[in-house]
């Protein structure tokens, strides 16, 4: 009896886990660390005063015309090619607000990733880099509009003019 009870927990834990895996991503564990730390959280940051951007980066019809943020994650093994992509972004208007490497080096497809509701941002982006697939992944609180996953297709996607 010991023993089915002792292996339920540990089914529980598990799909536990698993559920907040999903729910808060991969940068949870580092979102806590900070928070243990008495760090100040993502989304209150600074603000920092931004340049105009050329037509290409703002959104159109958004009213207001905002510039679009983007994350770019490097989810392959070759060095640079997160930092080759957000020059190239930031050539094109866009901010980038943080370049790194993606959770796993082993992302075959490159992916643009809208954190909002409403895509439009996602897609001005993936027009720019020459349209890879664009994923609906809305997350509040975080500073970025687009991330962008840079996977082994990348000859696929744009790097220059």
């Amino acid at each position: 009896m010991r023993a089915l009870i002792a292996i339920l927990t540990v089914l529980v834990l598990a799909l536990t886990g698993s559920w907040a895996w999903v729910r808060f991503g991969p940068g949870l564990a580092t979102r806590l660390s900070a928070w243990r730390a008495g760090a100040a959280p993502r989304e209150e940051r600074s603000s920092r005063v931004e340049e105009p951007a050329p037509a290409s980066a703002l959104v159109p019809g958004s009213g207001s015309d905002q510039v679009v943020r983007v994350q770019v994650l490097n989810g392959t093994r070759e060095g640079g090619v997160a930092s080759r992509l957000a020059s190239y972004l930031r050539e094109g208007g866009f901010h980038v607000v943080e370049v790194r490497n993606a959770d796993r080096s082993d992302y075959f497809a490159t992916l643009v990733v809208s954190r909002r509701d409403d895509p439009t941002a996602a897609r001005a982006v993936a027009r720019y880099l020459g349209k890879p697939p664009v994923v609906l992944q809305a997350r509040s609180g975080e500073p970025e509009e687009v991330t962008v996953v840079i996977g082994s297709d990348r000859s696929r996607v744009r790097f220059e003019p």
